[in-house]
């Protein structure tokens, strides 16, 4: 099982590439199911989640190759309707072939999904919502079982926003017999990206990106040519690599607009920030200032940047308060920072972290994929060496992170 050597307290100095978003790709991915033909998808990040969504489309009977940031998807013969266990026990996105396969065949049956430990993510409004469209669904023996001759369009509000939600119903509807209306439905880039990848297949959809989404089913779909968003959750752990190293990184090929919220809670805590159209400049102060900040849905400070944030606050002058409201179980990182000297208390849903001088690096194990990211930073910032166990987490969702980090000078190395 592979590790990560760091050792810290180098500022990092330089430019930086980002990659597509993992997030939005795999939705992008499962929407090829939707109509025959062959798929192009551009700016794809070379992650162990997009191979295990590639791999699963392959056992559905599609054609599937990746090289050089580009995936091409051959969807014209579908000979399995199944989504088992094996793959989708890895990886929760695995859900999202449920809505096109049901729409393109009529009949799904997935697993119901796997991922990171951080809480419950129950997918009951995406069952919810596809019974307003029509479908019968059965749950046996830890499979989701969908039959529906032709999905219905109908008007579905979800309880709480649901990104992958909102993506599952979207596709679905995108073939339904009239008009689908999404109410409360998230507002993600991610959910923007595939809104505009099915747009440019030929479906109708207006408002992605507010929480009133309308879908105009249509009879067919044009096969995909589509290039992927920059992950705006790997231009955030650069940032705050960048800040918490007291560097001065360049961050090329990301969307600036798109981390509105994190960009303006780094301002507070005295990081120099410096937005262009498609780049960020970022350079961090000689002490951070501790604020506080509470995790919300987009345009809200974003949950997968929580565990890196609090790595910063660390070492911030002062005490903070961190608020995690979208996922019960989304401090398990904070045992492995105190590992480092780290002083955070967590009462419920709240951490309360009282920076200190110096994180002193240690044997840590990676928990999830941004807890992992977490560590990572501390480790850069901290005084001697860290080693991360369980680095497979993080290969779910960053693309060569030693490689990009020793780039910027890092001292940072993968044990094989």
């Amino acid at each position: 099982m592979d590790k990560l050597e760091i050792e810290g307290g180098t500022g990092l100095r330089g430019k930086v590439t980002i990659s597509g978003a993992k997030n939005a790709a795999l939705p992008v991915m499962a929407a090829s199911i939707l109509t025959p033909g062959e798929h192009y998808i551009y700016n794809i990040p070379i992650l162990r989640d997009i191979t295990t969504m590639g791999k699963l489309l392959a056992h559905m009977g599609m054609g599937y190759h990746l090289e050089n940031e580009e995936v091409i998807l051959q969807s014209n013969k579908i000979t399995s309707t199944e989504a088992p266990y094996d793959f989708v026990k890895t990886m929760r996105a695995s859900v999202l072939v449920l809505g096109p396969m049901l729409a393109r065949m009529g009949e799904a049956k997935v697993s119901l999904p796997g991922g990171c430990a951080i809480g419950a993510r129950p997918i009951n409004l995406h069952i919810m919502g596809l019974e307003k469209m029509g479908a019968q669904i059965n749950l046996t023996e830890g499979y989701i079982h969908a039959r529906a001759r032709k999905l219905k369009g109908a008007s579905i509000c979800f309880d709480i926003p649901t990104v992958t939600g909102t993506e599952n119903l979207m596709m679905a509807a995108t073939l339904a017999e009239g008009e689908t209306l999404l109410e409360n439905a998230a507002c993600e880039p991610e959910v923007v990206d595939l809104a505009n990848a099915l747009k440019s297949m030929g479906a109708k959809i207006e408002g992605a990106g507010t929480n009133t989404i309308t879908i105009t089913g249509v009879t067919s779909l044009n096969p995909l040519k589509y290039t992927i968003v920059a992950d705006r959750i790997e231009t955030g752990t650069f940032m705050i690599a960048a800040a918490i190293t007291g560097g001065d990184v360049v961050i090329n090929r990301c969307r600036p607009e798109q981390s509105d919220a994190l960009i303006n809670k780094m301002r507070e805590a005295g990081v120099d920030i410096t937005v262009h159209k498609d780049s960020l400049t970022v350079r961090g102060p000689e002490r951070i200032q501790s604020i506080d900040i509470k995790t919300a849905p987009y345009p809200g400070f974003p949950t997968d940047m929580q565990a890196q944030f609090m790595a910063l606050m660390s070492i911030a002058d002062g005490s903070s308060l961190i608020t995690e409201s979208i996922f019960e179980n989304r401090f398990m990182h904070v045992a492995e920072i105190r590992r480092m000297g780290a002083t955070i208390r967590v009462e419920g849903s709240t951490a309360t972290v009282r920076g200190v001088k110096n994180l002193v690096g240690a044997p840590v194990m990676a928990t999830d994929l941004r807890a992992s990211a977490s560590l990572v930073l501390a480790g850069l910032a901290a005084k001697g060496k860290t080693i991360i166990d369980r680095v497979y987490h993080i290969d779910r969702g960053y693309e060569k992170i030693e490689e990009k980090l020793q780039g910027l000078g890092s001292r940072i190395r993968r044990i094989r």
